[in-house]
């Protein structure tokens, strides 16, 4: 079976989704909850999206190697994450996605599963999650 790392096309293609998500949170007023709670230069962001995004899309383990496991939730309590930061982030990644990723099949399976990991991330009240 091939891994969407290979089906986006590799490193190109995850880098390319990668900064287009943040370039979309960088300029997307309906962003601006979540664009907030990030580092004014967002280089750091996008790289460490980036290098996790490599290894769970089942190419290099590029964030493993230099981070460790990626405890996603834990790194993420810090930071307030409600249905409004959710939703917004995953609007960045929708875009991104239709921006980036020509197989629409290939599109609608990564955005089932960053709805998943959106909601996980997920650590203030709120509804119900988002459908995909």
């Amino acid at each position: 079976m091939t891994s969407h790392y290979e089906r986006i096309g590799g490193d190109a293609g995850v880098r390319a989704l990668t900064e287009r998500f943040y370039q979309l949170m960088d300029e997307l007023p309906e962003a601006y909850g979540i664009r907030k709670l990030h580092a004014q230069d967002l280089a750091h962001s996008t790289q460490k999206l980036y290098e996790f995004l490599s290894g769970w899309m089942g190419g290099p383990q590029l964030y493993v190697e230099k981070h460790g496991h990626p405890m996603l939730r834990r790194r993420h309590l810090p930071f307030p994450i409600g249905e409004a930061e959710r939703d917004q982030w995953l609007l960045c990644m929708r875009q991104a996605l239709d921006d980036v990723v020509a197989d629409a099949g290939l599109r609608q399976e990564l955005y089932a599963a960053f709805a998943k990991v959106a909601e996980h991330m997920r650590n203030r009240a709120g509804a119900q999650p988002p459908h995909a």
